[in-house]
């Protein structure tokens, strides 16, 4: 019988963990990849480290790129703060085109390792108003990935899988907690000390605790204060 494979893009926090256990969960033999790509925190490196190994991936890397050689992110620029409260609109730690230059990257190894499916944890309900985690982007990203590829014109489709789109973080929880995920392995925060201690006051970290809250579980997490 043919492994199906599957790459999965896995930062270390809290959604992607969940995406690779879903992932695991459905049979797939998968293949982490994360991206040191200088961002603020690289506490969750570690984290994509630790989960990578209890989630049983058949192999990860942690690519690495230097994002901020062009900035214009609270997460790959040290002048622009990390805002720590709701300021509307598209936040200033939207990272300009990281997921089209991520599932490029995973597209590539996709065709390398022979996998079919990416996964990817892009949400549209509990996040934070970024351009590239609507289904639309989606869509589009998995029709130009079919045009491109030696796969996809070969009549190999590729498939972008995005199993937490339409899920609240409530429930992204409960399903990964299901599924024996060990959410004190991860790290979410934008600002995160070296040791993965969060912040608490940032977007990501609210969301995080607002989701531990609303399914009811205890939140694993250690906050620097």
């Amino acid at each position: 019988m043919t492994t199906k494979k599957a790459v999965v893009l896995l930062s270390g926090g809290l959604d992607s963990t969940t995406v690779l256990a879903m992932a695991r969960a459905e049979g797939y033999e998968c293949y982490a990849l994360g991206f040191d790509y200088g961002q603020r925190s690289s506490a969750e490196l570690m984290a994509a480290q630790r989960v990578a190994a209890d989630l049983d991936a058949r192999e990860h890397k942690a690519v690495k790129l230097d994002l901020r050689t062009i900035g214009g992110s609270a997460l790959t620029d040290d002048g622009i703060d990390v805002p720590e409260e709701d300021t509307g609109g598209i936040p200033v730690t939207y990272v300009p085109a990281r997921n089209t230059v991520f599932l490029s990257i995973a597209l590539g190894w996709a065709e390398v390792v022979g996998a079919r499916d990416i996964f990817v944890g892009v949400n549209a309900v509990d996040y934070s108003g970024y351009p590239d985690c609507r289904p639309e982007y989606i869509e589009a990203f998995e029709k130009m990935a079919n045009l491109a590829t030696r796969a996809g014109v070969e009549g190999h489709k590729l498939s972008i899988r995005t199993p937490l789109m339409h899920m609240s973080k409530a429930d992204i929880v409960r399903r990964g907690t299901e599924l024996g995920v060990d959410y004190s392995l991860t790290v979410s925060c934008y600002q995160a000390q070296p040791s993965g201690a969060a912040c608490g006051r940032c977007d990501s970290c609210r969301l995080r605790a607002a989701g531990f809250i609303e399914a009811g579980l205890a939140d694993p997490t250690v906050y620097a204060d």
